[in-house]
């Protein structure tokens, strides 16, 4: 049993517990077809575990972060963090969308600084943190240089850290590498395995990509096509750290099969 599943086994809340989660869209006076995205979804997420969420397109995957994150609410269902099941999740998770969302008019120093901003922490105080976090983490020469001269990962790599500037203790993370080519997304899912080792963080983590969920995660959860149940948790048992080359090992490349037939099964073309 690892360090982090002994914790949770004396008794610490984990970081997030989902129970019984369902939501649906429309059927109201809207006059709208009811449309089930998510039906009696059950997930956890330990305290500095990484989670990995795969399924089919259109599954309900970024409904069940925007829930968590506290931008939408369940029609049915309990979300809690860090055992605090409250309706006010805004702010008690960092998240971060496919997209990076730079400000162009904003140095990379204040983009990483924007939630403490949002936050109202005294600027010299959140400009402070902003330039030791990039520092930390090899950007500092650019930390005055505007998103307009970056490339996508390192554009990927400032969104980041403002994410874990704003939350570094939950991370919630939709596809923050589904847009970059092979090599440069192979390199920022190091880099996020480096960020999330140095923090600790508990991360929630979407991808269409099986083999990178297979490369980061603790845990694997598969939902089924809409609406999202799950269909399989998978323990992955790699050791860590993780390097590329475990991909090739024969219980992952299994695993790798194994998940993917069952998501082609499910995918509606």
């Amino acid at each position: 049993m690892s360090a982090k599943m002994e914790v949770a086994r004396m008794g610490e809340p984990p970081k997030l517990l989902v129970q019984g989660l369902s939501k649906v869209f429309g059927g109201g006076r809207d006059g709208l077809q009811p449309v089930e995205a998510i039906a009696s979804l059950d997930l956890t997420v330990n305290t500095g575990e990484f989670v990995t969420v795969i399924g089919p397109s259109g599954s309900g995957k970024s409904t069940l972060f925007n829930i968590i994150a506290g931008i939408e609410q369940p029609t049915s269902g309990v979300i809690a963090i860090d055992g605090d099941s409250s309706a006010q999740r805004a702010g008690k998770a960092g998240y971060m969308l496919q997209q990076p969302l730079l400000l162009p008019w904003r140095s990379v120093e204040e983009n990483v600084m924007l939630g403490l901003d949002v936050r109202r922490v005294p600027r010299r105080q959140a400009l402070g943190q902003a330039r030791e976090l990039l520092k930390r983490f090899g950007l500092a020469e650019f930390a005055r240089h505007y998103p307009s001269t970056l490339s996508g990962g390192m554009r990927q790599r400032v969104a980041l850290l403002r994410t874990v500037l704003f939350n570094h203790s939950f991370l919630l993370l939709d596809e923050p590498f589904g847009a970059l080519d092979a090599l440069t997304r192979l390199s920022l899912q190091m880099w996020l395995l480096d960020l999330w080792q140095s923090f600790h963080s508990s991360v929630l983590f979407i991808t269409h990509d099986v083999r990178e969920a297979i490369l980061l995660s603790d845990r694997i959860y598969v939902l089924s096509a809409r609406p999202a149940r799950v269909l399989r948790v998978v323990d992955v048992d790699l050791p860590r750290p993780r390097r590329p080359e475990q991909l090739a090992l024969e219980q992952a490349v299994t695993l790798e099969q194994e998940l993917i037939a069952l998501l082609l099964k499910e995918q509606k073309l």
